[in-house]
């Protein structure tokens, strides 16, 4: 029976121990990541459904078609005033008013001038920035 050098043993335990080590950090980085389950595209989320609507109207604005994404971004408003604003005792307003006016302030700035293009057409740059913003607004009250 051959035996092999005490540093090659040595050098095999620390590569276990390493690789051990790895996977512990790796499942906690990867369970991190969890996406929320969807129906239809839409996420379970309290704030799945203004996500939704705010990714169609985009990119219907994206498309250049400016009537579409106006009247989603309109409905967009109006939903979230309706149960996040007036909506009762779960209302975002009721149980964390800081985080309404931030979400409420982001949304207003992305939904606004899609609603104005009729009067004049948005810079894209503006309108993409303020969709992202409220996009990640939207994710601090998931």
């Amino acid at each position: 029976m051959r035996t092999f050098p005490r540093h090659f043993r040595s050098l095999a335990a620390a590569i276990v121990v390493g690789l051990g080590l790895l996977s512990i950090h790796s499942s906690t980085i990867f369970s991190q990541e969890k996406k929320a389950p969807q129906v239809a595209g839409v996420d379970n989320t309290k704030m799945g459904a203004y996500r939704a609507l705010a990714q169609v109207a985009f990119a219907a604005f994206q498309k250049g078609d400016t009537a579409t994404a106006a009247q989603l971004a309109r409905v967009l408003e109006r939903l979230w005033d309706k149960a996040e604003d007036y909506g009762g005792d779960t209302a975002l307003k009721k149980t964390n008013a800081d985080l309404f006016e931030q979400i409420d302030k982001a949304m207003d700035q992305f939904v606004t001038p899609l609603m104005n293009s009729a009067k004049a057409p948005p810079d894209a740059a503006k309108v993409k920035a303020a969709y992202n913003a409220y996009l990640e607004a939207l994710k601090l009250a998931d």
